[in-house]
């Protein structure tokens, strides 16, 4: 296996620095402390005075270059070394670390108690990670541990951890470690104690950012993975699944990525004397008599594919490789003895990536690593899961791929090998309402790429109101795949499902495909600048404690905050509830731009109702959303025709990114590759408070190449009033009204003004005016409330007198909604009715949200 190869395979490792700045070290005979930042302190013991400096599995560079400089003072007090930082103060004996010889003061976190950790405190205030699997969870499962905290402080210790280990100048690794590709993994070859604390207080952007530099970024995902994904674990046939794809297309149901799982070898058919058919490498010639063709017929069809492995029985007799394999391995294929799973040794892991390499030649793009044997190999200290997620991700790379596993979590580090699959739930509103929370404080480990089955996997019950909401939830996710048994009645094809359900999960299976450039600018984001696509509201907003109690609400990158539905509808109101918070400022409703106002500093909390076919999803006042005006166009493409959402109330920006769709080496950088790989299309929106406000998309920068010649764009300004505005295309009027290319429209259910403007050069730089104002949208309270009495199951009589309340009062007639009785007509009517407090909570938004 040749350099060019793995041209790629060792992309995290490239540019690190494992071993720490010389400068800001101190050291004595058996203890080191490392500081890497203000704020990040590696503290080690060692008994025998040897250090690690080598990359470990979780630690891939701790000097931070090229600055690596650390503002730090050192002292003595009364025998014990003080080092001091701007954030942080730590004094230490000197001997083995222990809670009365160790102790790290975190400044800046003023309403805490526990802002002092002595070695060894339990990490009461940690605001969580992620775990490993989901598996067969119905609800919530504990999580481990994140790198943020409430105290502000956070522990990780790497002190079990395996190191890299890279090749000589001849291209020797040492004997007894796992290796492939001229990078191996081995035990440390001393013991000690290897901690990571975390003192950033409230700033946990900046401390995830900081893990992300030490543990490696999570590289930037290829376009296909942010739409659709279609799978279920189903017999499917060649026919069958073909025939699937084509019904999707019909239906006008968009997919980009088609999972195969475990049928698609020989499971059935095993000789019980080889096991089980858990394992297994030989297409089932059943099901699919020429996978060749199979796989072809996907490509053609615009989908990119994996398919699922289980390695843990290695490659059996039975098996199409097994020839091959036992060659390579040593092993008597005359005896028909099994080639044994083992990571360890390097004959296996040739035969193994061999085998792959031969399967993928028929057209598979990546790899499903369905590891779940548990975490011990033949060397101490060695995960499986985290060898086949590193190898399998390093060696997609090679010959120029663009590099993709979808594999579990293995613990810290684990961001560099997206994407990550949750497991088998169970369909659940349990496992439902748990999934938002799991997603955003995943986060806090640094890991943003997580899949989840949406709809649930197993067991449950069939609930189409769930299903709805956990499409809309996956909608908003950072990778949305379909997901289910091999029941014949858990299907997740919408058509199996009755209306409203129906549309709505077309719908928002639409909607996702739609937004993948924004999705995709986010996904630069993430690779760029550590941010996960989702991420906890507290984020943003650590020191308001009404932040942290919306644990199912997040952000969805840059522009929107999203409050999923995950709680049963409410039969009296129709509507589903969630609860959300909103920061200061003003908000709209992504969907029918209605405005909500958060005056409050701490921001507002408050009720929001929907009705099945609709998520609250919220941006803030000068958001700016880029959308794929056709949802069922190529999504391996950058788009000609984009449809762009902007909100009123302030001042925005937005820089779309955009590039080839290839992968190259330097898009191992990412940072570098911003301006060698990427057009940028920047969008600002001067507000002006709405007396002349202007929007510009400017010609794109970079490499612009990447960027189709001309463009259709719709420009839509949701939230505001009727208004005559000026478009001005290259620094002239454009004025295409007379060949119809030029559309302005207005439609007063979203409260949207928009232009339509078609075949324009994408190298010129477009303009809108509004020469008269924008007024901000005046909201439609009757009819929504209206809308909200029509829908409410309830007696007449009583929505007619709530209805006139309304009218009469506004607001003001809240109170007497809670009271509201029906008038006695005659003797007969002598009952009282009152309003189902759901309704009066669903009005109560209407009402009280401007």
């Amino acid at each position: 296996m040749s350099s060019q190869d793995f041209q790629g395979f060792d992309h995290f490792l490239r540019g690190m620095h494992p071993a720490m700045n010389p400068a800001t070290t101190l050291q004595g005979e058996h203890w080191r402390i490392g500081l890497i930042t203000e704020s990040l302190i590696r503290l080690e013991w060692s008994d025998s005075g040897e250090f690690e400096d080598r990359a470990t599995l979780m630690a891939v560079d701790r000097a931070f270059l090229p600055s690596g400089a650390v503002d730090y003072t050192t002292g003595e007090r009364d025998g014990m070394l003080v080092v001091e930082t701007p954030a942080l103060r730590l004094t230490y004996d000197r001997k083995p670390f222990s809670k009365e010889g160790l102790t790290i003061v975190v400044k800046g976190v003023p309403d805490s108690q526990f802002n002092t950790w002595h070695y060894g405190d339990d990490p009461k205030g940690n605001l969580g990670g992620t775990a490993r699997t989901l598996d067969e969870a119905d609800g919530a499962i504990p999580l481990g541990q994140g790198v943020i905290s409430r105290d502000g402080w956070a522990v990780l210790d790497d002190s079990a951890s395996n190191v890299f280990v890279t090749a000589d100048a001849d291209g020797n690794l040492p004997d007894g470690v796992v290796a492939y590709g001229g990078i191996g993994v081995a035990p440390r070859d001393h013991r000690e104690t290897d901690i990571y604390f975390f003192g950033y207080g409230r700033r946990y952007r900046e401390a995830v950012h900081d893990f992300q530099k030490l543990s490696g970024p999570a590289p930037l995902l290829p376009r296909y993975a942010l739409g659709n994904w279609w799978s279920r674990y189903y017999r499917y046939s060649e026919e069958e699944y073909l025939d699937l794809m084509d019904r999707f297309k019909r239906e006008g149901i968009p997919f980009t990525t088609s999972v195969i799982d475990m049928d698609w070898h020989l499971v059935n058919d095993v000789d019980p004397k080889y096991g089980s058919g858990w394992t297994g490498y030989t297409w089932n010639p059943k099901l699919f008599p020429d996978p060749k063709r199979f796989l072809d017929g996907l490509h053609e069809r615009g989908l990119r594919t994996t398919v699922n492995i289980h390695p843990r029985d290695g490659i059996r007799a039975f098996e199409k490789p097994y020839a091959k394999a036992a060659a390579t391995v040593g092993v008597d294929a005359e005896a028909r003895e099994p080639v044994e799973f083992d990571l360890t040794n390097p004959k296996f892991v040739q035969a193994y990536f061999d085998m792959h390499h031969d399967l993928e030649a028929d057209g598979i793009d990546f790899w499903w690593i369905d590891w779940q044997q548990g975490g011990v190999t033949r060397q101490p200290g060695l995960d499986p899961l985290w060898v086949l997620n590193h190898m399998h991700y390093c060696d997609s790379a090679r010959d120029g791929r663009w590099p993709l596993t979808f594999s579990r979590f293995a613990g810290p580090g684990s961001q560099r090998y997206p994407v990550g699959f949750s497991g088998d739930t169970v369909i659940t509103w349990k496992s439902l309402k748990f999934q938002p929370y799991f997603t955003s404080t995943a986060s806090n480990i640094g890991y943003g790429w997580w899949s989840h089955d949406i709809g649930g996997h197993m067991f449950g019950y069939r609930d189409e109101e769930l299903e709805a909401r956990w499409y809309q939830l996956g909608a908003f996710s950072p990778i949305n795949r379909l997901h289910s048994s091999c029941s014949p009645f858990s299907g997740k094809e919408p058509w199996n499902f009755h209306e409203p359900v129906r549309s709505a999960m077309v719908d928002v299976l639409r909607l996702r495909q739609a937004l993948m450039p924004y999705l995709y600018t986010m996904n630069w984001r993430a690779a760029v600048d550590g941010d996960p696509i989702v991420e906890p509201m507290y984020w943003a907003n650590p020191n308001l404690g009404e932040s942290y109690e919306v644990p199912d609400e997040f952000r969805f990158g840059t522009e929107l905050v999203v409050a999923p539905v995950v709680d049963p509808m409410d039969k009296a109101s129709m509507r589903g509830k969630a609860d959300a918070w909103l920061p200061q400022g003003d908000w709209f409703d992504f969907f029918d731009g209605r405005r909500y106002t958060a005056a409050d500093p701490a921001g507002r909390r408050l009720a929001v109702w929907r009705t099945i076919d609709r998520i609250p999803v919220f941006t803030k006042a000068g958001g700016i959303v880029p959308m794929q005006s056709d949802p069922l166009s190529d999504m391996t493409v950058n788009p000609r025709a984009l449809d762009v959402v902007i909100f009123p109330g302030a001042d925005g920006s937005f820089a779309m990114r955009e590039d080839s769709g290839e992968f190259c080496d330097v898009c191992a950088d990412a940072a570098a590759a911003q301006e060698s790989a990427t057009a940028v299309t920047a969008m600002t929106w001067q507000w002006d408070d709405g007396r002349s406000p202007q929007f510009v998309i400017e010609a794109p920068t970079g490499n612009t190449s990447v960027v189709p010649e001309r463009r259709d764009w719709t420009l839509i300004f949701r939230g505001v009033a009727r208004s005559a505005m000026q478009v001005i295309v290259g620094g002239e009027a454009w004025d295409k009204d007379l060949v119809g290319t030029t559309v302005v429209d207005y439609d007063a259910e979203t409260m949207s003004l928009s232009v339509k403007l078609v075949d324009v050069p994408s190298s010129a730089r477009i303009q809108v005016l509004f020469p008269q104002g924008l007024a901000l949208a005046e909201s439609p309270v009757e009819a929504d409330c209206e809308r909200i009495l029509f829908d409410a199951q309830m007696l007449y009589t009583t929505k007619e007198h709530a209805m006139a309340q309304i009218s009469r009062y506004g607001v003001a007639a809240i109170p007497g909604l809670r009271t509201l009785e029906r008038e006695q007509r005659n003797e007969r009517d002598f009952f009282q009715s009152h309003m189902p407090e759901s309704v009066i909570g669903a009005l109560e938004e209407v009402l009280l949200r401007g």
